[in-house]
């Protein structure tokens, strides 16, 4: 949904902050995880009287949000003592969570292997690689749960594989509850609507308890791929597979949206904010966008998982939605 209307000055917005003097000192690479920048996007806003501000978690150290998740599951599984000398981390995957996992791991010293859906782009393949993951490929026609499902099966029948298992494991949205939900509620105590991505549940459920502690009216929302598009990351309930840390209570509202609306979403973004963003982003902001179009005035913060660096592969920033509808549709971008 495009705005028509000119932004407001950027200085007008409640949004605005000084922004602080420095990036901070970390000890490592994996203490850089978080600490992600809240950005206002007037031109993507229906509405004037609706500020939406973007979480932008594609400056994560690998690229997505899923640093953050994958270092919580890693040292939930080193404080539990499942890791002995010869184990090998094994996840399921549509990409962000195994890349995050496997740059954690080889920092740490741990073998990684992903089940990976093999249509994922080629450059969450090469960044596997350049970590030192093992790949094994499930069914793309599968998706995610057809992974989910491989892995499973992998960790039945050879002991050295132990699997955090992010569908399941509370570290997940404990993670966010700590960490993301905290960065939102110091940058915009102001928020009133706070939107992400639905995939394994870990973000908007950890998010969304926080806030909703924090300030009872506050309301969530997920973005949800409609029912048969064939992607990954985000992931439709009605497809069959509900994560076991999903506690629909903690939402306000389930939105659909195409990849079609998502990839137009992420151009604009782009085009009109210069925020590069992938398509999952592009679906969320779509999300934010039919809620802004609904309410009188407010502040809405929408997540942003990755960035687009991982789908220039699939050249969906110029490619012709129409005409490669189709094509689109069989990669998983999500």
């Amino acid at each position: 949904m495009r705005a028509t209307a000119d932004p407001p000055p950027v200085d007008a917005s409640p949004a605005h902050h000084d922004a602080p003097p420095h990036g901070g000192r970390y000890a490592s690479i994996v203490d850089a995880i978080g600490h992600t920048p809240l950005v206002a996007i007037p031109r993507m806003s229906p509405n004037p009287d609706v500020v939406l501000l973007a979480k932008l978690e594609f400056l994560n150290p690998t690229g997505s949000v899923k640093d953050r998740v994958a270092r919580a599951l890693i040292e939930d599984l080193e404080a539990s003592g499942r890791l002995r000398p010869d184990s090998i981390i094994i996840e399921p995957t549509s990409g962000n969570t195994g890349i995050a996992l496997a740059m954690i791991a080889r920092r740490k010293g741990y073998r990684v292997a992903v089940v990976l859906p093999d249509n994922v782009t080629q450059e969450r393949r090469q960044l596997l690689g350049l970590f030192g993951a093992e790949i094994i490929d499930s069914p793309g026609a599968l998706g995610s749960n057809g992974a989910v499902a491989m892995a499973k099966e992998l960790v039945a029948r050879d002991e050295r594989f132990v699997m955090p298992y992010q569908y399941g494991n509370p570290a997940n949205p404990r993670i966010h509850e700590e960490t993301t939900a905290e960065e939102i509620i110091a940058d915009c105590p102001e928020v009133d609507v706070f939107v992400a991505g639905l995939g394994t549940g870990g973000t908007l459920m950890g998010v969304g308890r926080r806030l909703k502690r924090y300030r009872s009216d506050i309301r969530v929302y997920a973005a949800e791929p409609l029912p048969g598009d064939a992607v990954q990351g985000l992931r439709s309930l009605d497809e069959g597979f509900i994560p076991e840390i999903f506690d629909p209570e903690v939402l306000d509202g389930r939105l659909l949206v195409s990849n079609a609306e998502s990839i137009a979403a992420l151009r604009d973004l782009t085009e009109q904010e210069g925020i590069f963003a992938g398509v999952s982003s592009g679906g969320a902001v779509v999300a934010a966008q039919q809620v802004a179009a609904r309410m009188d005035r407010g502040t809405i913060v929408v997540l942003l998982a990755d960035g687009g660096w991982k789908y220039l592969s699939e050249d969906v920033w110029t490619r012709d939605l129409d005409a490669d509808a189709a094509a689109i549709e069989r990669v998983s971008l999500w």
